[in-house]
């Protein structure tokens, strides 16, 4: 079953080149509603399963000193079903946008494929060879079909990724050459392995850089905000609502469980700390942008910092709230962005100095991103209060000043986010907005829709998901 996850996207990406081009709509439906069919599959059948959920193990030969260990437990099926509803959601708005290109869609298909390996894999080398898969097909979709100057900005991205995962490969290498049992090295065994404090610090500081570059922490967040805002529309859809999630999940499962002793534990204060400086940083020069993918990069940047800390907190709450948090960000990122994508193809701008009044032209519009808006500055009863509540509480039982920092993101996301809101949809009517298309399609309505149910739905009823990593926290927890 799990095998399957991998391969079919794998698949597609190569049929896709195959059918002629009139087939490319019909192929794609059927992926996205495969995606989807297996999500509502796993959620059904979910309270029968003990914890990890699936585990398969493939020995490639017994020749070679490693398998494809494949794990789904609660920490990974989060992230997991995070990607099958987000990756149809963007192949969705792509069709509705009448866009027939087979090679975008394959490149999609094959980061899905290299994503679902990153989060199933429980083996070192797995982890690495399918977290260096998904900057292949991104990297082709930012130099290719990116804006302004999209390829010193991509080679910027490239380089900050390729040198992050480097580090962590070399703490990868030395953790296999110091298992006795030989093999490949495994979660199995992480929390097992016998080193010195000086070697438990630098690898996990070198496991740190890989993660800390892609999600990306304060210090490491350079390409950030020049990539989101260069890419497509939907390739700052994957890097915002997905890609970065490989670093928080990175975080769960290969850097927690190396921390130990007093070296680590000053690491771990360093990184809190630089978590806390990105929650703030990355919401005031949010307030200072007028291109409205900049202030959404740099609000993503502040929110995973937050997630990060609470993570790097080593607490059931911020482990409950930082895997909450993970599918909440994603959706609503995925969702501001597409709002802004069509507020650019029907407006002709995405510049706060031109744009104003549409919520006079187009009411639907402001009202899905009313909603989103609210959940992103984690009003109660939204999806994004829960979460950002379990993340504060767990930095107060850290540090009561760490904790009053990163609370203040709560100020300056409303500042703005609001002020984004004001300006776009309630501002001076503007020239482009009132010779501007106003009407919604069909299939938007339908996308939005699915957006706004996440925003209400995960707000009533957020122990929907944290049910899902109750045991897994606990037990990894448990081991630490």
């Amino acid at each position: 079953m799990l095998i399957g996850l991998i391969l079919f996207p794998l698949i597609f990406s190569l049929v896709i080149f195959i059918l002629p081009k009139n087939m490319t709509k019909f192929a794609t439906i059927f992926y996205s509603v495969f995606s989807i069919s297996w999500m509502v599959m796993v959620v059904k059948n979910i309270s029968s399963w003990t914890n990890p959920f699936f585990t398969e193990n493939y020995v490639f030969s017994s020749n070679l000193p490693s398998s494809l260990l494949l794990v789904l437990d609660g920490i990974s099926i989060i992230p997991i079903l995070l990607t099958q509803v987000l990756i149809a959601l963007i192949l969705w708005m792509l069709l509705a946008k009448q866009k027939d290109d087979k090679s975008v869609y394959s490149l999609i298909a094959l980061m899905h494929f290299g994503l679902n390996g990153v989060f199933l894999c429980a083996d070192a080398l797995g982890f690495y060879i399918f977290w260096e898969i998904t900057l292949i097909p991104i990297y082709f979709i930012c130099a290719i079909w990116g804006e302004g100057k999209r390829m010193p900005i991509t080679l910027k991205f490239f380089l900050y990724t390729f040198i992050g995962s480097l580090c962590m490969l070399v703490s990868f290498l030395y953790l296999y050459q110091i298992q006795p049992e030989g093999g490949n090295f495994s979660i199995a065994n992480i929390f097992n392995v016998d080193m010195s404090t000086t070697a438990r610090f630098l690898v996990a500081l070198g496991i740190f850089i890989g993660l800390a570059v892609k999600i990306p922490i304060f210090g490491f967040h350079n390409w950030q905000a020049d990539t989101y805002t260069s890419a497509p529309s939907y390739g700052s859809m994957l890097l915002a609502g997905i890609m970065l999630k490989m670093g928080l999940f990175g975080m769960y499962r290969w850097l927690s469980p190396l921390f130990g002793g007093p070296l680590c534990c000053d690491l771990q204060w360093y990184i809190i700390i630089l978590c806390v400086i990105g929650v703030i940083y990355g919401a005031i020069i949010a307030i200072t942008q007028t291109d409205l993918k900049r202030i959404l990069a740099f609000s993503s940047f502040s929110h995973v910092g937050l997630i990060a800390a609470g993570i790097m907190t080593f607490s059931h709450s911020g482990w409950q709230g930082g895997l909450l948090q993970m599918l909440v960000h994603g959706l609503n990122i995925v969702g501001l962005f597409y709002i802004v994508d069509l507020i650019e193809q029907k407006y002709g701008s995405r510049d706060l100095n031109n744009l104003g009044g549409i919520a006079t032209q187009n009411k639907w519009l402001a009202i899905y991103g009313m909603i989103l808006v609210l959940g992103t500055t984690a009003l109660p009863l939204t999806n994004g209060f829960p979460g950002e509540f379990l993340l504060l509480k767990s930095l107060f039982e850290y540090q009561f000043l760490t904790a009053l920092l990163a609370g203040t993101t709560i100020i300056w996301c409303a500042i703005y986010m609001l002020r984004l809101y004001q300006k776009v949809f309630f501002g001076e009517e503007s020239k482009m907005v009132l010779s501007g298309d106003t009407s919604l399609s069909v299939a938007e309505h339908f996308i939005l829709i699915i957006f706004v149910l996440g925003v209400l739905v995960l707000g009533i009823f957020p122990q929907l998901i944290l049910s899902l990593s109750e045991s897994t926290v606990l037990n990894y927890l448990t081991q630490k």
